[in-house]
């Protein structure tokens, strides 16, 4: 089964693995960027059969353009959602565009009678809001917006409800589904990359002084991607969620994979320990650090077994996972050996 399938936000880093993806399948990929002055780079680092994939110019806070990229569509991946770079000066900067975006891309999918639409979410959809402590979260649990002061869990979080919502009142027959990734690591094909492997390259580039006792659930962007197909092809997706994750681990753990991995092109890679105290006088002066700060405490497993259970979906080992990101870093230029 290989139709048109529209893929938002096309040069992202998810998104780019989706639409190769697509193309080797022989789907026909409409995909949206939000200048087509990016389409020959974008093409350069995707390098799939062209005439299977068509850009076009779309914002997440305008009408413009989507219209035309639905066109002949009968399935979405709505991957575009706003990451942030740098603490927002208001959380609103990406609960707008995030809430605004799916509920835009619904409905001109409803218009052209799009059968299938499956949006990214986020385990920050899901993990966030709770009180120090261990914890094995479902897709049946929920971030307390009540007590999450993250402005990207909140926006995710938004952003999911709006949609699930808008469907049940408004879908019709169009099927809903979410995957909901962790931590995104992988390889990446250029300097232009995602927030997510940020945390890869601080520790490879020296930049951060140690290890905060932390850590986040890892996911490969090669098996997001698939799981993304998996469920744009599956029968019966209809309100169905899926966590993309694989296990927990901490900085320190991380830190271990990239030394054992690498060897010596991890020596700038930080061993000692940062003590919970420093990371709170720095969180006073940096507001990046702050946003970290509510990690402390926290161990969030993933059970991500449902997508394993419905749709066959694994995870590759994260210790290749995060040495392939690595590497890639290398190799791309963006952290110097």
């Amino acid at each position: 089964m290989a139709g048109t399938v529209l893929v938002s936000g096309g040069s992202g880093y998810i998104a780019g693995y989706v639409i190769r993806l697509l193309v080797a399948e022989g789907w026909t990929v409409h995909a949206t960027i939000r200048s087509l002055g990016r389409e020959q780079a974008v093409r350069d680092i995707l390098a799939v059969d062209n005439s299977r994939l068509k850009f076009f110019a779309a914002d997440l806070m305008s009408d413009a353009g989507w219209a035309e990229a639905m066109a002949g569509c009968s399935h979405v991946a709505h991957l575009a959602s706003p990451i942030p770079a740098a603490v927002p000066k208001h959380e609103d900067e990406l609960i707008i565009p995030a809430r605004e975006g799916v509920l835009r891309a619904l409905r001109f999918a409803k218009e052209v009678g799009v059968k299938r639409f499956v949006q990214t979410s986020s385990v920050a959809a899901i993990a966030y809001g709770v009180p120090p402590g261990t914890y094995t979260f479902t897709e049946a649990d929920w971030t307390n917006l009540s007590a999450c002061d993250y402005a990207y869990a909140k926006s995710k979080t938004i952003a999911e409800r709006a949609a699930r919502d808008w469907v049940a009142a408004e879908g019709g027959d169009m099927e809903f589904c979410t995957i909901n990734p962790s931590m995104v690591l992988g390889p990446v094909w250029s300097g232009d990359f995602s927030t997510s492997v940020e945390a890869v390259k601080k520790m490879m580039d020296g930049s951060i002084p140690g290890l905060p006792d932390f850590g986040f659930s890892v996911v490969d962007v090669r098996d997001v991607a698939d799981l993304h197909v998996r469920a744009l092809k599956a029968p019966g997706m209809a309100n169905e969620r899926f966590i993309a994750s694989g296990p927990f681990y901490k900085m320190a753990d991380i830190a271990e994979m990239l030394r054992a991995g690498l060897g010596d092109q991890a020596r700038r890679v930080p061993t000692r320990r940062l003590p919970d105290w420093l990371l709170k006088l720095l969180a006073l002066f940096d507001p990046v650090v702050r946003q970290t700060i509510g990690e402390i405490g926290r161990i969030r497993n993933m059970d991500g077994s449902h997508a394993l259970n419905v749709l066959g979906w694994k995870t590759r080992p994260v210790e290749e996972t995060v040495v392939d990101c690595a590497k890639s870093l290398i190799e791309q230029g963006v952290v110097k050996v």
